[in-house]
């Protein structure tokens, strides 16, 4: 798994633990509604580490709990 489809699958996780939608995702993080669609169907090439932090903002939790998933242990990640 590509680490886009890893932060993909995390966004959607966490919309659903959260009962949040991604509008108001969108609005606490500051990203676009144009850019938020590229992340959620995997069209965006490379996610930078300033858009993670900006979703880790919109969810209103720290960059390590972001990142704290399974989907993001090394083994799982295709990052070649």
């Amino acid at each position: 798994m590509t680490i886009n489809q890893a932060v993909s699958i995390r966004i959607r996780d966490l919309l659903i633990e959260r009962n949040m939608s991604q509008y108001r995702l969108e609005m606490n993080s500051g990203i676009s509604h144009s850019q938020m669609g590229f992340i959620l169907k995997n069209r965006n090439n490379s996610l930078n580490f300033k858009t993670i932090i900006m979703l880790a903002k919109g969810f209103n939790m720290t960059l390590q709990e972001f990142l704290d998933s399974p989907l993001f242990v090394h083994e799982n990640l295709d990052i070649d």
